[in-house]
């Protein structure tokens, strides 16, 4: 998160402080000082996403090919210069910041009912100023940069702290982000993401030693004035007090930018003038209202050490107990060869969300771009509980109840442990018994079909209209380029399609789950969004599908697509009637109601003039059935308990 203000204050009145530097010439600097030594950036990826997705449509759930070509540029301007780059993605949410997730994501909420809410009055996608992120786009960036050969890892910690520690550790050129704690940090510099001029790889490095000057304070206060201006450990709400009195007391004339400058310049001038030493620190504990835990800001302040620094306002044992408490945590995995090969797929990026469950028995999900006003099509966090229950009960019940043992399904080989590997893949979706059609299948429109099959047995609202839309997708993407896909325009929004959109793509990283948990019976490549989606090319197969286009029309008159989507469409449709689901044609909206969305009136008050059997609303989820497992989705705060196997739940609180 950063210190709320403190990036604002350093462009705004620190201007010497923002240094343009040119990242060839550093290169070639540090070339030539170390010559044993490659230039390397660390990068925050997290913090670089909303940067590197430039592609001009974002609410349709994602223009993926687009986005890869995207990345490829962005990795070969610098390889071009010889620096190498390594990103870094958040892999946990850690307690300490669990409370500003949740508001960010609350917060994001409401955002995304704003932009269904222009959508369905417009039937067009808003301006930059609403962008919301397409759902899941940083966990596929993740496996996109580790396609195109870059070193990808996901932390065991928040991120900023492990890329700040790799800066100093592997002696890089800087670290690319846009997180103010890197000007805390005692780190490599820090490079600003947003200023990047790629062309020239030109861009902003901030100075920490230029804002101690002007803050009249050393680098060794910065940690304690992060800490004392509001982190993530140290809540703002604790500190109104505090800053009043730095503010009553400050000799500085308001410096008449806002408050939060005032307060950035009084607090600095306040810790000029104490003592750096421990019993400061203690003393201002017991100034501050911290409530039941008076060592707030000791672990503050400890959190801001890297490996091998040390503060003279914490005690050396203090931050050796601190890394300790957090080296000793207990997974629920207690066999530690899987445990092991869990965490090293997980920094390596090659699993999704296994070493969370296995280490805390927890897994997180941000936002996803749904209409919570949408009746029909329940969240996506309760279509995929099923699959995920069953993949907790692979995971954390191995071997019992007939299930392999993941010693077997990680680490054996030979064709009946494939075999096996894939059978288990499909049982986490009911889809055992069609394992060998669904095998012939070439593998990325295997796990798509996979994917779409489930969704049609799970969602009874999904119509043939919206199974043709999504065949017509995935059999006319293979042959198209990301220019092809840039050039197609869309000449309106559907919102229900930017729904569905979402939906597949979460359905797409619960792919990746169940793949990771079984041991790999597909490539994770072949799971990929930019193998199977692109958000343009299904808003127009979607409205085609729903206008009553041909067959001929959705497959762009493609006669060599004729026969597979009628044989996908059969294998789907087979699926489902032993399912005991029969899709039904979705009735289209009467002339009513193709006056009232002409009126202004919203899709849904307009559908409702040709009601369908709706589904019950989406509601909060989360949090462990018996045997611990818990779950965060943005969505929920419920809690799922029951059979391993998701054949039975209790009832969530309303």
């Amino acid at each position: 998160m950063g210190v709320r203000g403190l990036q604002g204050f350093v462009a705004r009145i620190c201007p010497h402080a923002c240094q343009t530097v040119d990242l060839r010439q550093m290169a070639e600097k540090h070339r030539i000082d170390h010559p044993d030594c490659p230039p390397v950036i660390v990068v925050d990826a997290m913090s670089c996403v909303r940067r590197w997705y430039t592609p001009e449509s974002w609410v349709c759930g994602g223009q993926w090919r687009e986005y890869l070509a995207v990345l490829e540029d962005f990795i070969n301007a610098f390889m071009a210069a010889g620096i190498k780059l390594v990103f870094y993605f958040d892999g946990v949410v850690e307690e300490k910041k669990r409370d500003e997730w949740i508001k960010r994501r609350m917060k994001n909420t409401e955002e995304i009912a704003r932009l269904f809410q222009f959508i369905k009055t417009y039937r067009t996608q808003p301006g930059r100023e609403m962008f919301v992120l397409p759902s899941a786009l940083p966990t596929f960036t993740r496996y996109a940069l580790k396609s195109l050969g870059q070193k990808t890892v996901c932390t065991l910690q928040e991120a900023d702290f492990e890329v700040a520690a790799y800066g100093l550790q592997h002696k890089c050129i800087g670290i690319l982000g846009q997180d103010s704690d890197y000007l805390i940090y005692d780190t490599c510099p820090y490079f600003s993401i947003e200023n990047l001029c790629l062309d020239r790889l030109v861009t902003v490095m901030y100075s920490r030693e230029v804002l101690c000057r002007v803050l009249g304070i050393s680098l060794t206060h910065l940690p304690l004035f992060a800490c004392l201006l509001g982190n993530d450990i140290v809540p703002e709400s604790m500190l109104e007090g505090f800053w009043n009195k730095c503010l009553t007391k400050s000799s500085l004339r308001s410096c008449s930018y806002s408050r939060r400058a005032d307060i950035l310049m009084s607090v600095a001038e306040y810790i000029s003038k104490i003592p750096c030493s421990y019993s400061s620190l203690k003393k201002l504990e017991e100034i501050l209202p911290l409530g039941s835990d008076k060592t707030l800001l000791c672990r503050g302040v400890s959190s801001y050490l890297l490996p091998g620094q040390q503060s003279p306002w914490v005690p050396y044992n203090e931050t050796i107990c601190q890394m300790l408490s957090l080296q000793q945590q207990s997974p629920l995995c207690q066999d530690k060869e899987i445990f092991q090969l869990a965490k090293e797929q997980h920094i390596q990026s090659e699993n999704y969300s296994i070493f969370n469950i296995l280490s805390h028995g927890e897994i997180d999900c941000s936002n996803s771009l749904e209409d919570d006003f949408d009746r029909e099509i329940p969240g996506q966090a309760l279509i995929y509980r099923p699959v995920r229950q069953h993949i907790y009960s692979i995971l954390l019940e191995s071997g019992k109840g007939g299930t392999p043992s993941l010693k077997t399904l990680w680490l054996a080989k030979g064709p009946d442990v494939e075999k096996q590997r894939y059978s288990t893949f499909l049982a986490c979706f009911r889809l055992q018994d069609e394992m060998e059609e669904l095998q012939a299948l070439e593998a990325p429109v295997a796990g798509f079909c996979c994917l779409l099959a489930y969704l049609m047995i799970e969602v009874s609202s999904l119509s043939l209209e919206d199974l043709n839309a999504f065949l017509a997708l995935v059999l006319c993407l293979k042959g198209k380029s990301a220019a092809q896909l840039k050039g197609l325009q869309v000449a309106q929004v559907d919102s229900r399609a930017v729904h569905l959109g979402a939906v597949l793509i979460r359905g797409l990283t619960t792919l990746l789950m169940a793949n990771s948990a079984c041991g790999f019976p597909f490539r994770m490549d072949d799971l990929m969004p930019w193998a199977v989606f692109d958000g343009k090319l299904f808003q127009e197969k979607y409205q085609k599908a729903h206008r009553g286009c041909s067959m001929e029309e959705l497959l762009e008159g493609n006669e060599s697509l004729y026969t597979p989507f009628q044989n996908l469409k059969s294998l789907i449709c087979k699926i489902c009637m032993a399912k005991n689901r029969t899709i039904q044609s979705r009735p289209r909206r009467n002339q009513l109601a193709e006056v009232l969305v002409a009126l202004g009136y919203s899709e849904e008050e307009a559908r409702d003039f040709n009601p369908r059997l709706h589904q019950p609303h989406r509601s909060h989820v989360v949090s462990p059935y018996h045997n611990q497992m818990r779950e965060r989705h943005l969505q929920s705060q419920g809690r799922e308990s029951g059979h391993p196997h998701g054949r039975r739940y209790h009832n969530p609180p309303q």
